[in-house]
């Protein structure tokens, strides 16, 4: 088994889930006690959130550049970034470190197109939602159709993850508001909705629409078990 490296804290309560389903998926798979060999290293998000909003990359960068340093030292053999926005630093990061980076948007686009979708929609932050990192590498290397709320839906979106469900807290009204959205994305084409951003998934549940959702927290937990357990 390989060991994984988690970079965590964007926020925790996500990383929670990752944590969570990743030992659940080597227990399915091996058994008994299995459980994952894990480095995990967890940053203070405060920083990093205003270093976001202040379009600081290059220093977002710097710090979780540190922090892959921190996770290959430990022993990881390959690295999970758990976050969808921080992945706008993902070229930064992979050239501070040695191992291998389980790309988020690769591994839920694999999922998309075994499913036969053509057309997707896709929530996260406001960063997640309007930059080319994330929408682009969806097109360009899977050739995925991407459609994104419009301008006042984003902010709706982008301000309940940071005022909300980074903070633990789960309201209804905004669990309706983000549905009206998907299904307004749906009506628009999309035959599925990327929960773009890791907390979004503690909110919205499959069940709670008929719109194919694409939890992007349980997809990447489950390629880096895949990962973890494939023999090179």
């Amino acid at each position: 088994m390989k060991t994984i490296g988690l970079m965590g804290g964007m926020s925790w309560e996500s990383t929670v889930g990752y944590y969570r389903a990743i030992n659940e998926g080597i227990k399915r798979e091996l058994g008994g006690l299995h459980s994952g060999q894990i480095v995990m290293h967890s940053v203070d998000f405060e920083p990093i959130k205003q270093l976001q909003h202040q379009g600081d990359w290059a220093g977002t960068a710097t710090i979780l550049a540190a922090s892959a340093q921190s996770i290959q030292a430990g022993g990881a053999d390959f690295l999970v970034i758990c976050t969808n926005t921080m992945h706008i630093v993902a070229p930064e990061i992979e050239a501070a470190i040695q191992i291998p980076i389980l790309h988020i948007a690769d591994a839920t686009a694999e999922v998309l197109l075994a499913e036969g979708v053509g057309t997707v929609g896709l929530l996260g932050t406001a960063f997640t939602m309007e930059e080319d990192f994330y929408k682009g590498r969806l097109t360009d290397k899977f050739g995925l159709k991407v459609v994104t709320p419009n301008a006042d839906d984003r902010k709706v979106v982008h301000d309940v993850i940071y005022q909300e469900l980074c903070l633990g807290s789960f309201q209804d009204h905004s669990r309706q508001e983000y549905l009206r959205i998907i299904n307004e994305l749906a009506q628009q084409g999309a035959e599925a909705v990327i929960l773009g951003c890791t907390e979004i998934g503690m909110l919205v549940k499959q069940e709670d629409t008929e719109t194919l959702l694409c939890d992007t927290t349980a997809i990447h937990a489950a390629k880096a078990v895949e990962y973890a357990l494939k023999t090179d």
